[in-house]
């Protein structure tokens, strides 16, 4: 029997995502294990999730190191140590440079919340709201050294609501985060996505450019 596809999942805070991969493990919707999780915050409390399911942790301070590329070198040696099949960001909140990124080129993955290619980086709900925008959503795609750019896998959207906060919006595609993310690493997991070039393939046909369009 093959073993199960190893993930090493990279996080800066609550680790949310984290435990949707851990509890999908757990229900057998996943053929996966987390091999380790590692942190560029020692308080972060998905090391204290991580702990909980007996998964070995790291903590790697990014304050430490005089350029991000030094951090990225140590980050991806911490990370090479648990022979990852699969490195999954999930609330990891550092821009990689090529030192991290080039050597796990198809093999790492990223969720970001809002329906890319709309609003790469930062403050995307309230993007949305500023947008006036019906729905908003998440998306789950594989990282390359465009920021936010690399090819959409799957992507879910929400209803955006007529006295939405930000806080509301973000509570709510968290929901939705927490269902895409074991999708995504289970067909990673399981052989059937892949990337070749700059192209996502899942059953060897090409995505869109929003990926697979996820619907409850």
């Amino acid at each position: 029997m093959a073993e199960p596809c190893r993930l090493v999942v990279l996080i800066s805070g609550s680790g949310s995502n984290l435990q949707a991969l851990i509890d999908a493990i757990a229900r057998g919707d996943l053929a996966a294990t987390v091999a380790g999780v590692v942190s560029n915050k020692a308080d972060a409390f998905g090391l204290e999730r991580a702990r909980a399911a007996g998964i070995p942790t790291s903590v790697i301070d990014h304050r430490q190191f005089g350029s991000r590329e030094q951090f990225d070198a140590e980050l991806c040696a911490r990370v090479q140590d648990f022979r990852p099949d699969l490195v999954v960001l999930a609330g990891f909140m550092r821009i990689l440079t090529p030192v991290f990124l080039r050597p796990f080129v198809g093999r790492l993955i990223n969720i970001h919340p809002s329906l890319l290619p709309k609003y790469p980086g930062l403050c995307t709900h309230q993007r949305a709201l500023d947008a006036g925008d019906a729905e908003a959503g998440a998306t789950v795609h594989f990282v390359t050294e465009e920021l936010d750019g690399g090819p959409a896998i799957v992507q879910a959207s929400v209803p955006v609501l007529a006295d939405d906060s930000a806080e509301q919006l973000t509570a709510r595609v968290l929901q939705v985060e927490h269902r895409l993310y074991p999708i995504a690493v289970q067909w990673f997991a399981t052989g059937r996505l892949h990337l070749a070039g700059n192209v996502a393939l899942l059953d060897g046909s090409a995505l869109p450019v929003t990926g697979f369009i996820y619907k409850d």
